[in-house]
């Protein structure tokens, strides 16, 4: 990665939020020119500050990529931009659809809009698995982001840029999601709620998140989207198993009460990494899968450690093996911050 982000300009879009942050603090172990990170929250951008000891190389920017203008400024000679904001709760969306739409769809073609204008050398888009098969507002603003972002390699003409896309599943630890959700209803001492018992989802850590990202942004060609193959995990079981863990940790002796309120708007039993029309014409390897756009020509590119997918199949967190519950313990134990 030294050769790819080593004395770069880089910008970091929704830079404070779960993902945007830990990008930063790992991309700094990298010794970019200059740091770039854009955030609506001033209070947020002062926080990731304080967190990494204010670096010389840093810039911390006020904006939001709704605004073209503003990006025109924060993109000024950056070289690599990392797409991280993004509206992402999905009840959230459901209720507010048309500001999802103006920052993961519109803020997207921002970007992508100034980025060719500036001519940037790479732009990676942060997307979600509730982008395959969307039944949702959040997912169907999220794979049209990934389909704007493999559509724009189509505009560079001679210019250096490529952009792509990577696809995560649940983030555990991060802001707004399930745990950190339990952590606060144990905290204040309400029941602790379960959407469905037979609720499946894959799952990665912040830090398994931003490996892919940079191990994305190393062997892009431009049009892909990077999906890292990720464990599944039932939600009741990861609930129950994380209960467990912080009650023992801050020696909380009180029965956990469980309320099941059934699926939220917008949400699904199971998830889907790949539909079986996207795994027929993807590669994989040991970590991760590539889906390659059905618009772009790859026929001149490489990608050594890859192969076609033998079977292809659409692959959903119901249809791969699920973590036991000790194996579910050892993931959380990595994550420290949680307990």
């Amino acid at each position: 990665m030294t050769n790819i982000l080593e004395g770069k300009n880089i910008l970091v879009c929704g830079g404070t939020g779960s993902i945007g942050s830990e990008i930063v603090r790992q991309a700094l172990a990298h010794k970019p020119k200059h740091l770039r990170v854009l955030g609506r929250d001033e209070t947020k951008l002062q926080d990731l500050l304080f967190s990494i000891d204010f670096p010389n190389n840093v810039r911390p920017l006020i904006g939001d990529i709704r605004d073209k203008e503003r990006l025109r400024l924060a993109m000024d000679d950056v070289d690599i931009v990392f797409n991280a904001a993004a509206l992402k709760h999905v009840t959230f969306c459901e209720y507010n659809p048309f500001e999802a739409v103006k920052t993961n769809v519109i803020g997207t073609q921002n970007i992508i809009d100034v980025a060719l204008e500036k001519n940037v050398e790479r732009v990676i888009t942060i997307s979600t698995d509730k982008a395959t098969q969307p039944n949702s507002t959040l997912g169907a603003t999220k794979l049209l982001a990934e389909r704007l972002t493999a559509a724009g390699n189509f505009y560079r003409g001679n210019k250096r840029i490529r952009l792509a896309s990577v696809r995560f599943g649940n983030v555990l630890g991060s802001r707004n999601s399930i745990l950190p959700r339990v952590k606060s209803q144990i905290e204040n001492g309400k029941p602790v709620t379960i959407t469905d018992k037979n609720m499946t989802r894959f799952v990665m850590s912040i830090d398994e998140a931003v490996r892919l990202i940079f191990e994305s942004v190393q062997i892009m060609q431009g049009g892909e989207v990077f999906i890292l193959k990720m464990p599944s995990v039932r939600i009741e079981n990861l609930i129950k198993v994380f209960v467990s863990a912080f009650c023992k940790k801050n020696k909380i002796n009180k029965n956990i009460k469980y309320s099941y309120i059934g699926l939220q708007p917008g949400e699904k039993i199971h998830e889907s990494l790949l539909t079986g029309n996207e795994a027929a014409s993807a590669l994989e390897n040991e970590k991760m899968f590539i889906l390659l756009s059905d618009i772009n020509d790859f026929k001149s590119f490489e990608y050594p450690t890859f192969k076609k997918i033998l079977k292809a199949k659409e692959f959903t967190s119901d249809s791969v093996d699920l973590l036991s519950d000790g194996e579910i313990s050892k993931m959380i134990s990595k994550i420290p911050q949680l307990l």
